[in-house]
């Protein structure tokens, strides 16, 4: 049986066509995403309760890829730290081949079913950890093998995938199903399967930072203020939530470096 992120593109003959048509037809292909997306929120909804159960008992969220879906993971747990203040060990990417895979594909590491969980190891791993294993196939020996393991030794895990009934699913205890089907480019998950994973961790990780307190109201009040463009926002948001002008604003943002603490002081003034 053929994988559905594996069966020939709905269109053929893309070499003959023209730059308009390519863009054309490829954007109307991603406009089927969010709605595979939506398809697997009650999914989704369950792996966030379970994580943020976990990480309120001070367990951390883990992220196991190969390829495209390694580097989303990477990619996600890299931005949560500036954007919700969390120390950088909240949320951890691995992915198959170290970080030279990050840049340059290494032959074959996503087939070790052994590597996922000795990369694991080096964090310490512990029952109160949960780990997510991505990939858009549903059958990459890496991750397979990280989820056992991780079963085996009590921990919780999940999985995103882009294909039904897969392998990586059937080990997840909370699997994330998004089905976009087949791809533009035949078998190039780099796109819409990429596209899904991509919104998939935006949601997963943002909510769990909200239910963990980590956002004010509609505010990333604990944002790291690393260059003038988020200082000028953090300024902002003092403003909004304090009526405060922008000198005043400002000169609590350099006393305190830190948005929800500029934003506490005047409350409890």
């Amino acid at each position: 049986m053929v994988k559905v992120t594996e069966k020939e593109s709905n269109y053929q003959d893309l070499d003959k066509m023209s730059v308009n048509e390519l863009l054309t037809n490829m954007n109307n292909e991603d406009k089927t995403v969010p709605l595979a997306v939506e398809k697997a929120i009650p999914q989704l909804e369950a792996l966030v309760r379970v994580t943020v159960e976990k990480m309120k008992e001070g367990g951390r969220l883990f992220y196991i890829g190969a390829g495209t879906s390694g580097r989303l993971g990477i990619l996600d747990a890299s931005e949560c730290p500036p954007t919700f203040g969390v120390p950088f060990d909240w949320v951890i990417g691995l992915i198959a081949g170290g970080d030279t895979a990050i840049r340059k594909a290494v032959e074959f590491a996503e087939d070790d079913m052994e590597q996922a969980w000795k990369d694991l190891q080096e964090f310490s791993i512990n029952r109160n950890d949960v780990v997510v294993g991505i990939a858009a196939s549903g059958t990459t020996p890496y991750v397979i093998g990280g989820l056992k393991k991780a079963n085996a030794e009590g921990l919780v895990t999940g999985c995103i995938v882009c294909n039904t009934d897969s392998p990586i699913a059937e080990v997840a205890q909370y699997p994330v199903e998004v089905v976009v089907g087949p791809e533009f480019v035949t078998g190039s998950t780099r796109l819409k399967s990429g596209t899904a994973q991509k919104l998939v961790l935006n949601m997963l990780s943002t909510s769990i930072m909200i239910q963990l307190g980590r956002v004010k109201g509609n505010k990333m009040v604990d944002m790291q203020l690393s260059n003038v463009k988020l200082v000028a926002r953090g300024v902002r948001m003092v403003m909004d939530e304090t009526g405060l002008d922008e000198e005043a604003a400002t000169g609590l943002i350099e006393r305190y470096g830190n948005v929800r603490k500029a934003i506490e002081s005047v409350q409890k003034a």
